[in-house]
């Protein structure tokens, strides 16, 4: 299932959000592509998306949840990847 967080963290003059899938990075990839989120705003795990495209990303399937809900079921799937354990990669 695709997950989306309220976007929240401020950078270069917008707000930001997470993009998850608790199924698997290929199911994300294909999410993001299908949603026009560069590769390069993948994240170890996630996607960071602009506010502008979380509408979207919940017309095409996304559902809104909390950012602590991204957290607990990333870790439930085994999909989490904390700082300091993983390299920053496309995968």
């Amino acid at each position: 299932m695709i997950l989306v967080d309220e976007p929240r963290w401020p950078g270069r003059g917008r707000l930001w959000a997470h993009l998850v899938s608790d199924v698997s990075y290929e199911e994300l990839h294909d999410f993001a592509a299908r949603l026009g989120a560069p590769r390069k705003g993948f994240d170890r795990d996630h996607y960071d998306i602009p506010e502008s495209l979380v509408p979207t990303a919940i017309s095409l399937g996304a559902t809104l949840v909390s950012s602590r809900d991204i957290s607990a079921r990333l870790r439930a799937a085994g999909l989490r990847r904390p700082k300091h354990l993983a390299l920053r990669q496309d995968l």
